[in-house]
């Protein structure tokens, strides 16, 4: 019996997969006390999977990772915008109302981008890709050039980073069935198949991306041999294969999950609630206990209706206790603060508002903004490792298909305005909010003369992340307006006393006319 022909990518699987294991096996610890279904130990759907004692690991999995999401890729806004250089901008600046235009048509851009994105399905995906990255740390994002984005768990590929944390190198394994490989590649799995062994329904194929000097190049490897027309090369920047990973490790190939940081109140409360629970079951069941000396006899009182009279003694019957009330009220006390320092930890609503009648909502939102601002740090790297690449991936995607105009690159460039961009501008816009109310106390006059209230506003609009365009007039449009009122009111102004003169004159003539009448009737 010979053995299976080994390719390169499956040579390179193998070896990388020694990296890998400490973190495969923290995520299991991870996800067996939050979500067990999300990285389950075996990867077979009849598999049978634990199930935790307490809720608040899911919860908080769930809850943490929304709020990622919502903040990476809020509903219908752009999560990018194209700067273009000051220096290029400045070569352009003799022509009138040249950086309107051209902001106007980079706007369209972004726009055809993120309808891009959402063609491709990117909240669900990116829902599922931030509960991989909260509770296993890592996770392999696929951006094709058409159908929806793809997320591949750790189970199923390595990879290898230099010491920067760049990507290098990337093996996916994946099981496909046979026929739906070429025709060259199923006779040649068939003829490295045993004589007498059944065929194969479903192989494994290996995907092997790497990088080169300039580029990336890739392409699929089943039973040894190469896949015909699976060879491809793409620039720097623009693979559609992207390793993630949320808590950066240096020198590390992989990184780790946001619960492996409090995976010691997860393992405390588990253990505590799994004994309150079972202490709860056994304190539930109800045992009498009848003295065997006493006068009392049992079967009377098995067989006796309610309300009826029977013969015995009250002490001879008791009831089995376990007296342990005060024990458990240690355990669920312990098991309550637990708890409260993993809402906080997982940003969930009921850490929030502390206990008390009196709870101003001023206080709620200085506590939420708090809490969200915690996640700068995860913000930063997932701006980097994931929505950068994301966008330029898509608009390559979008410029090979001719639907884009291709871009200098020293000319034009992309740029994150939500995640940790939009923790950035709710900072400024409290500040902002803060410095009017002290100025505020001078009076509106003050305010008047010295602050810019046209600037102010639209510092106020961009803290927000409200698109201006259309919204706000521009400077000549302003001083058009203005110049339109004073007209009208000059107009106004030399009618009313034209009107008020014409008025009187008629008045005169109408009382000159009267006089005459009266004379002539006389």
């Amino acid at each position: 019996m010979t053995a299976p022909k080994q390719g390169v990518a499956a040579g390179v699987y193998s070896k990388l997969e020694s990296d890998r294991s400490p973190y495969i096996q923290d995520g299991i610890a991870c996800a067996e006390l939050t979500i067990p279904s999300l990285f389950p130990k075996v990867i077979d759907g009849n598999a049978k999977l634990p199930t935790p004692y307490q809720s608040v690991g899911a919860r908080g999995v769930n809850n943490i990772a929304a709020k990622m999401m919502l903040a990476l890729f809020p509903a219908n806004t752009s999560i990018f915008r194209l700067k273009i250089e000051d220096e290029v901008l400045a070569e352009l600046g003799q022509r009138p109302n040249i950086k309107t235009k051209v902001e106007s048509g980079l706007a369209g851009v972004e726009r055809r981008v993120t309808s891009e994105l959402s063609t491709k399905a990117i909240h669900t995906t990116a829902f599922e890709i931030c509960k991989h990255l909260v509770v296993v740390g890592n996770a392999l994002m696929y951006v094709p050039d058409n159908g929806p984005i793809k997320m591949y768990s750790l189970h199923s590929y390595v990879c290898r980073r230099d010491y920067t944390g760049n990507p290098l190198e990337i093996v996916l394994q994946e099981k496909v069935a046979k026929v739906a490989l070429p025709i060259s590649v199923q006779e040649a799995i068939s003829k490295g198949e045993n004589k007498g062994q059944k065929s194969q329904e479903e192989v494994t194929i290996y995907t092997h991306v790497r990088r080169l000097k300039d580029r990336w190049e890739a392409y699929q490897e089943v039973a040894g041999e190469r896949v015909p027309g699976t060879y491809g090369t793409y620039p720097l920047g623009k693979c559609p294969w992207v390793p993630l990973r949320l808590i950066k490790q240096d020198g590390k190939h992989y990184g780790r999950g946001y619960v492996h940081e409090y995976i010691g109140d997860l393992l405390s409360l588990e253990g505590l609630s799994q004994a309150i629970l079972e202490g709860a079951i056994a304190a539930a069941k109800v045992l009498f206990l009848v003295n065997p000396n006493g006068t009392t006899e049992k079967q009377d009182l098995e067989d006796a209706p309610n309300g009826a009279f029977r013969d015995g003694t009250a002490n001879d019957v008791t009831t089995l206790q376990l007296q342990k009330y005060n024990d458990f009220r240690v355990a669920l006390e312990q098991a309550n603060t637990i708890t409260e320092r993993l809402s906080f930890a997982f940003l969930m609503n009921s850490a929030v508002q502390r206990g008390g009648e009196r709870v101003t909502a001023e206080e709620i939102r200085y506590v939420a903004r708090e809490l969200e601002d915690s996640l700068g740090g995860i913000y930063s790297l997932l701006s980097q490792e994931f929505q950068m690449p994301l966008v330029s991936r898509v608009m390559y995607v979008l410029q090979r298909q001719k639907k884009l105009p291709a871009f200098p690159k020293e000319a034009v460039s992309p740029v994150i305005i939500t995640g940790m961009e939009a923790l950035g501008r709710g900072n400024d816009l409290a500040k902002l909010e803060l410095a009017m109310s002290k100025i505020a106390v001078l009076g509106p006059e003050v305010i008047k003369e010295r602050v810019n209230v046209s600037d102010y506003i639209d510092r106020v609009f961009t803290s927000c992340g409200v698109d201006t365009q259309g919204l706000i007039p521009s400077e000549e449009e302003v001083a058009q307006r203005q110049q339109q009122a004073l007209m009208q009111q000059m107009m106004q102004q030399g009618l009313n006393p034209a009107i008020t003169q014409g008025g009187q004159l008629l008045k005169q003539g109408m009382q000159n006319g009267n006089q005459q009448g009266a004379i002539g009737a006389e």
